[in-house]
């Protein structure tokens, strides 16, 4: 028969699990599926939390669940407000998205000075595409940059942990180039890049292999 410390131990990984189901879960509504499935976004990228708790994969799930992942998230990709006219609870992703969503609430970055170490985490196998194309948004809206190190108190999102080659943008001449930044509510760096949706290499001022700590060449060999 197991221990009363063992049985403690399995409920709290089945909840671990569990919460982290509901996440991706969550991601993949806020972020990409939310018309597919049927929801509209109010002002902000919004769904009320009630009437996500009807979906099919959130059936079995509860406001308290849902509060409790958002809260527990370490890189905060979620918010929750109250209604104001209703008392409606509600949930946004505060990035990350594939579609189109009004008044997102981010913040234009302006002045490069206020954020010296702007870098895009990526892995080794992808290096030698951006090296010679640049950084693409792909199927999002904005390609993802963290506000400094991995690390660094503040940076809590922006890039996987699992990165292997770190892209540190020079903030200063994309901007004086016209290409536009913006600060997400849980302090992420947004760009859509250029009318293709492309950040330069001509933008890359270094690129470090994340495990060895050695610089990347720049240049393609062509």
């Amino acid at each position: 028969m197991a221990s009363r410390g063992a049985r403690k131990r399995s409920n709290q990984q089945y909840f671990q699990g569990n919460d982290v189901r509901l996440s991706k879960t969550l991601s993949y509504l806020l972020r990409h599926g939310a018309e597919k499935e049927g929801f509209t976004f109010t002002e902000g990228g919004f769904l009320y939390v009630d009437d996500v708790l009807k979906w099919s994969s959130l059936k079995t799930y509860t406001q308290e669940d849902i509060l409790r992942v958002v809260e527990n998230n370490d890189k905060k990709r979620f918010a929750v407000e109250q209604d104001e006219d209703t008392g409606r609870v509600k949930i946004r992703a505060n990035q990350g998205h594939s579609v189109q969503v009004e008044n997102l609430q981010l913040s234009p970055l302006i002045e490069a000075s206020q954020y010296p170490v702007v870098i895009h985490g990526t892995y080794r196998k992808a290096w030698e595409s951006i090296r010679s194309q640049g950084l693409s948004k792909m199927n999002r809206n904005h390609i993802h940059f963290a506000p400094g190190e991995p690390g660094d108190s503040g940076v809590i999102s922006g890039m996987r942990k699992s990165c292997q080659v770190l892209i540190y943008l020079n903030l200063q001449k994309a901007l004086e180039d016209g290409l536009q930044f913006f600060l997400s509510d849980n302090n992420v760096i947004l760009s859509p890049g250029n009318c293709d949706g492309i950040i330069s290499p001509k933008y890359f001022s270094k690129v470090m292999d994340r495990e060895t700590g050695q610089s990347l060449d720049l240049h393609t060999n062509s």
